[in-house]
Order: structure tokens, then sequence, then C-alpha cells
């Protein structure tokens, strides 16, 4: 008896319609290059709608999106392997945490997407070592570090300067 190419490879989890929206960070992860960094522009276009840089929005929108986001990363690995680049639903939540009670001007939007990029490349401690693990919430954890990261620079910074 034969097996059909269908009988003799396992067949990979299929990912339903939210699971690659989220996962995906809107569809940012599918670009065909820099899919992080146009993770990160996407998150930034989302302060252009009326209050959602409010602490009564953004805060709440960063929770839900990492909770969301981290299962939907976990399905999207398990089809794509480690910590895959279509999965850029952790650099919009890295970048929203690093804009947390920060004032929102284009010089500031430009500072934080610029310090979250580099870091998010660098991958500081303890960043570098959720990124060498497997899971979604790995995945997530290395962004909201960069992103925490990125905020602390930005509010020592305007504590100096007074930006």
């Amino acid at each position: 008896m034969t097996q059909t190419p269908n009988e003799s490879q396992a067949e990979k989890p299929k990912l339903d319609f939210f699971t690659r929206i989220i996962g995906s960070g809107f569809f940012t992860g599918y670009a065909p290059g820099a899919s992080g960094t146009i993770g990160s522009a996407l998150a930034l276009a989302f302060f252009l709608i009326p209050n959602f840089s409010s602490l009564y929005s953004i805060i709440p929108s960063t929770i839900v999106l990492f909770v969301i986001g981290g299962f939907a990363a976990e399905k999207m690995e398990k089809i794509y392997g480690q910590d895959p680049s279509v999965v850029t639903v952790d650099e919009i939540v890295g970048m929203w945490l690093s804009l947390w009670f920060i004032p929102v001007t284009y010089l500031n939007l430009g500072l934080a997407f610029i310090i979250f990029r580099i870091l998010d490349i660098l991958k500081p401690y303890p960043a570098g070592e959720f990124d060498k693990r497997s899971g979604g919430w790995n995945i997530m954890f290395d962004d909201v570090i960069a992103g925490l990261y990125t905020n602390i620079i930005l509010q020592i910074a305007f504590r100096i300067t007074l930006f």
C-alpha cells in the first residue's frame, strides 16, 4: 500500500484569520523586508488616532495586545519556526510601551522609534536571553524589554534636557 503525500507528511496546523492578523502585527510581518521596522512604524501610526496616547487607551491596549499577541506568536512559531520575522505583534507592543507617560510630539515619536529599533536589534540583557528561547511569550518579552529600556532612556532624557 502506498501513501499519498498528505499521509506521509505531518500536517502543519492552520492559522485562523484572527491569529494571522494579530501575530503578524496587522499583516506588517508579511512585508518582503524589514518587517520589524514596518511593524514598529505601524505602531506609531496608532498615535494619529485621537486620544490613543491617553493613558486610559494606551495602557490597556498594550496589555491586551501583549496577551493575545503572546498566544498568536506561539501558534505562528509552530508553523514558521523560532521567532519568525512574520511575527511583528511584539514590535507593536514594545513600541507602544516605549511611549507610556511620554508627551506625544513628532520629535518624541521619532526618538522613541530610533531608540527602540536600535535596542530591538542589539537585544541588551535580558532581552537577548528571551530571544534565544522558543515560545510566544519569549518572542513578546524581548521587545517588551526593549520598549521598557526605550521608555527609561526617554524619561531620563526629558528630565535632563526638558524636551
